[in-house]
């Protein structure tokens, strides 16, 4: 019989994360960019007496522990009390993304059952359109003050964020309960059907920030200002929320200003050291660098998600800004981060092009979590770097099962994660593709990412994406799609010739096809399903 450990066994609470900031590291700032424009700071130690103001407020409504909370808001002060008082009250966040269509809002709204929603005044005419399809909400509470507020005609019971907590204490009793209950709801982008609900545990809400603050992840500390671009609509802004406090870093939020202008004031206003986003952020922010001849006086690194960022432009923020690329993968699915890469001590002699070149990759698995891939018959296959499979993952903040679905997605206790990706002996990770993504022309495979990062390597390219057109005789063929940088004039057959040199012939695409901006969605990544929808014909 084994011996039992004699050590305390207390759960794993995200309200424990906001008082272990407010206790520790009280007197480091939160900045906040408010929706209407100026900035607004306070600290963790204020950021923890008003959530506890705003679990006050929520009990008063009536709401109990289960209860579902949504939110369609940014990244702001508001926003962040709302993810520890809704959580910490053992009701769970729900975290609407506003860029869905609003028939898809009104669904996840519903299938949630959000008994209140919380939104930013960005948002109200959305709350207008789809209010009265969203029976079961039985207030709307505007984050805002009084002198902020929007009129919102036909819309019951909307309620001002600050009128409402003001009369409240700031004491607050967090209940105690199991680790396992439901902490946040976040639904997948939906591409194809119904969005489906992530119910994200507290245990693994706690140790997936934990994790992003390790050395070789995030890496955050005392010594850190994060300011996370990643939408706290979206898998909890990577966690990072939680991670910021936990670690004692300075947090600043940008609101709704994320253009590249916007986004360096804020970064060199507050000395940021460290950020988090998808990689069409870092081309705008860079863009906005470039054109104007500036610096990064503070910034020296950034995590990077969501989609592959191309090695060009992980060359350009570290040879030419010092600003060092730490590439990761995770899904909703996933809570936030499964997988990122740094270099190691053994790989910083490398030439630079190399070092771009591994962190181009996503990465390893991060400790809690297992990845393989596997063929097509479910057979493990070798960690080669050159067989190419579908990612599986295991782990402890790993979905078991969509929130209200029939049938659990796992595969004999494994995540098929529709990525086609390799697997390195050391380990590392690259995703070659989605599996709906990836180009099957003449019975082989051509990788539309990888495709992409050669013609992002051209001076004149702001940004690529290519799509497989179905062909009548080698089933499919890759169409490239250009957004030209400002000024430039590239043309088909310059950006053709520059591919020929640096993917095999038959991987050149047919044709190009130049675009002012490409589509992007609610979480920043390309809408191929647009662009298969108005180019997706055959090729001749």
């Amino acid at each position: 019989m084994l011996q039992p450990g004699l050590m305390m066994d207390r759960p794993l609470l995200v309200s424990d994360v906001i008082e272990h900031g407010a206790a520790q590291f009280g007197d480091v700032e939160v900045v906040s960019r408010e929706t209407h424009g100026p900035l607004f700071r306070y600290t963790y130690a204020q950021c923890a007496a008003r959530a506890r103001k705003l679990a006050n407020a929520l009990k008063q409504l009536g709401l109990e522990p289960g209860k579902a909370v949504g939110s369609i808001a940014w990244n702001n002060h508001r926003h962040l009390e709302a993810y520890y008082a809704v959580s910490g009250s053992g009701m769970v966040m729900h975290t609407c993304n506003p860029r869905l269509h609003p028939q898809q809002l009104i669904y996840i709204i519903n299938h949630a059952e959000d008994s209140v929603v919380l939104f930013d005044s960005t948002f109200a005419p959305l709350v207008k359109a789809v209010a009265a399809h969203c029976p079961k909400v039985n207030a709307w509470i505007c984050m805002s003050e009084a002198a902020n507020m929007p009129v919102i005609e036909g819309v019951a019971n909307v309620l001002c964020y600050e009128d409402l907590i003001a009369p409240h204490s700031e004491q607050f009793v967090w209940p105690q309960f199991d680790e396992r209950s439901g902490a946040a709801l976040c639904y997948t982008s939906g591409t194809t059907g119904n969005p489906k609900g992530v119910l994200y545990s507290q245990r693994a809400i706690v140790l997936s920030a934990m994790s992003a603050s390790m050395p070789g992840s995030v890496s955050l500390s005392p010594k850190e200002t994060i300011l996370p671009v990643v939408p706290m609509f979206h898998i909890n802004a990577w966690c990072l929320p939680y991670a910021a406090p936990m670690s004692g870093a300075k947090l600043v939020l940008p609101g709704p200003r994320l253009d590249g202008a916007s986004l360096y004031e804020l970064m060199e206003a507050e000395k940021v050291t460290v950020s988090a986003g998808v990689p069409t952020i870092w081309l705008s922010l860079l863009q906005h660098v470039e054109q104007n001849g500036l610096r990064f006086s503070t910034m020296r690194r950034t995590g990077v998600g969501g989609s592959a960022m191309p090695a060009a432009l992980i060359s350009k923020f570290a040879d030419n800004y010092d600003v060092e690329v730490r590439h990761g993968w995770g899904m909703t699915e996933t809570t936030a981060v499964a997988t990122i890469g740094c270099i190691s001590a053994t790989q910083m002699n490398l030439p630079a092009a190399e070092q771009h070149a591994i962190i181009a990759k996503q990465g390893k698995s991060v400790y809690g979590i297992e990845i393989k891939i596997v063929d097509e018959n479910g057979a493990t296959l070798p960690r080669d770097g050159v067989a190419q499979g579908e990612l599986m993952v295991r782990g402890h903040w790993i979905l078991t099962g969509y929130y209200k679905g029939e049938s659990s997605p796992l595969v004999d206790g494994w995540f098929p994660t529709g990525d086609i990706a390799t697997i390195e002996p050391s380990g590392i990770m690259q995703i070659r593709d989605r599996a709906k993504d990836v180009i099957k022309t003449g019975g082989e495979w051509i990788s539309s990412i990888d495709l992409e990062n050669a013609a992002m390597g051209h001076p004149a390219v702001a940004n690529a994406a290519v799509i497989g057109v179905k062909h009548p005789k080698w089933d499919e063929r890759p169409l490239l799609f250009i957004v030209r940088k400002p000024g430039q004039t590239v043309e088909r057959e310059e950006i053709l010739a520059f591919l020929t040199e640096r993917v095999a012939k038959w991987w050149v695409p047919d044709d190009v096809v130049f675009l002012d901006a490409l589509p992007v969605g609610g979480t920043g990544k390309v809408q191929k399903a647009d662009l298969r929808k108005e180019y997706g014909g055959v090729f001749s």
